[in-house]
Order: C-alpha cells, then structure tokens, then sequence
C-alpha cells in the first residue's frame, strides 16, 4: 500500500550490466527482479515493494514497445500514487487495438496484463514520460475490474488525489453495458475522498458487503478531553470503528511510546465517558472479515438494546 505522494520509477538495469555469478547471486536474495528479457529492477525491501516493482515492469514495458500504449487499471493507479490492496504484481497496459502478442523466450510470464479498448484523447495523458490513463480513467478501470474491497481503495484514494467525480461519472456513463460496469457503480456509489487510510476503506467494504448501513467517516466528538476525530462510525448508536495500521509503540524510543501510549488511554476513556463504544480494527482484523462483522453486529445489537 502506498500514501498518497507520488512513488519514483525504479531503475532498470539489463542483465548484462551483472557477472552471471552476481546476477543470479542477486536475483536469489530479492535485490534485483526480473522484469523483462533482459531487463531487471533493483528494488529495496519493505513497504510499498510491490508497487515499485509493478512501476518497474511498466517500465520496461514502456522500453520496448512498438505500438501506442497507457498505463492502465492498477498500474496507472500506483504510478497515480492511489492506495491499493491486494495489488497483483504485474503491469496493466491499454492498447487501442488488440495487439499481436508473442511471448519472447525467456520473458518472465504474467508480466504484462493487456487490455484493449477505445481511448478518447480526454482519458490519455503523461506522467514521468510515461503514457498513462488520467485520474478519472484510472478510478473507473478499477472499479470495474478489481474487487470490492480493492476497488474502493484505489476509488477512495483517486477522489481524495483531486478525481473530478463528475467526470468519473462520466466515463462510467459511458461504459454503459461494458462488463463491471455494475459492480463498478455500487462501488463509486460508496466511494468517498474522506477516507483516510486504505484500511478504513476495507472495513467500509466490508460493512457495505455485510448489508450493514454505511459507516460515517471523520466524526468531530466532544469530550471534557478535548474534541476528537474518530476515522469511521455509527452516529446514532455512538459506535466508533478505529482502524490501527500506523506506528507500534515498540517502534518508537521509549518517552515516545509511554507519552503516545498515556494519550491514546486519555483519548479513549474520554470517548468512552462520552458515551462511546470504542472497536479497534487492524489489518490482522481484515483477514479475518466474518469475525470483524461478527464484532460490529455484536456493538450494533447491544447499543440498540441500550437505547430502548
């Protein structure tokens, strides 16, 4: 997943650039990756890994190609600096015709998912010198082609990035009849640029899939402790869902953790004198999406019982 700052393209490197006994060295121990024939990226461990190494396979693509291409669905997305979940690592390309495609020997498979499609010049721009769908474009190809949850995020994300929604309805409009056209309305529908966190747009996913009314996002709630802002919740039951992906507190030096620690305490024994019920949800949480609704149905019934 990626915060919404565009990333940096990867350096490409060919292969002959590395002895054989460095290259296959490197390739073993996750340095460089394979992205084309010939052609591999250098790409540092940790977060956002994934997206750097599906930005370096467009690349290459970009390197080689002979005919008129974007960078498309959720390649555009990254290149946008749009969140994603789930992210497939290969790079999505839209050609206006479909192209001869024959695989090089040698070429890593699955590298490149094309698609092919009418364009119109107002979907086409540049970014970093590389042809790719605008914003708008981006949100839509994704919507109908990604998942629910997955969609959302890259939707949540594209909205809070400047996506003129109008023009996003636009083009929707437009596919009318196209396959996940319907799945990609039900998920613009829900899509909201006050979305904070690729998780809090997962658990609101996951909410709208469980049948359960829509979760408000940014509540402002006053407490003898201040005014606090909760990501997502049920104003009429003051149920708050927090979503917890940032910083451990074992990663921070110890006063960091102990001050940080004592006011989250403060915080939430304000919420909760203020009559709030308080869930926290993690990533850990998301794997789990059965037990999550099952807690959220949980908070939902015992509020309503409380306010009879």
């Amino acid at each position: 997943m990626l915060s919404t700052s565009r990333p940096a393209l990867p350096r490409l490197h060919p292969t002959s650039a590395f002895t054989r006994s460095e290259l296959r060295a490197r390739l073993a121990d996750g340095v460089l990756v394979r992205v084309r024939r010939g052609v591999v990226a250098r790409l540092d461990p940790g977060p956002g890994r994934r997206e750097r190494l599906v930005l370096a396979r467009g690349a290459a693509f970009a390197n080689d190609a002979t005919t008129a291409f974007w960078l498309s669905h959720s390649t555009a997305a990254v290149l946008w600096g749009c969140w994603t979940y789930r992210l497939q690592d290969r790079a999505d390309v839209t050609q206006l015709t479909p192209p001869s495609v024959v695989r090089r020997d040698g070429d890593p498979v699955h590298l490149v998912a094309r698609h092919w499609t009418p364009l119109p010049e107002r979907d086409r721009t540049v970014l970093d010198g590389l042809p790719v769908t605008t914003l708008e474009r981006t949100v839509v190809d994704c919507a109908r082609t990604l998942r629910g949850a997955g969609a959302l995020v890259v939707a949540d994300s594209g909205l809070r990035l400047g996506a003129d929604p109008v023009l996003v309805d636009t083009i929707l409009t437009e596919a009318a009849g196209g396959r996940g056209v319907r799945s990609a309305r039900q998920v613009l529908a829900l899509a909201d640029g006050a979305s904070e966190s690729p998780g809090e747009s997962v658990v609101r996913w996951l909410v709208h899939e469980a049948g359960l009314p829509a979760l408000d996002l940014q509540l402002l709630v006053p407490t003898w402790a201040g005014v606090f802002r909760l990501d997502l919740g049920w104003s009429d039951l003051q149920v708050a869902v927090e979503f917890d992906g940032a910083v451990k507190y074992s990663t921070l030096a110890d006063g960091d953790a102990t001050a940080r620690f004592m006011a989250e305490k403060q915080r939430h024994d304000a919420l909760v004198e203020a009559g709030w019920l308080v869930l926290r949800v993690t990533w850990a949480d998301l794997d789990q999406p059965d037990r999550l609704i099952a807690r959220l149905l949980a908070a939902r019934r015992g509020r309503g019982r409380r306010s009879r």
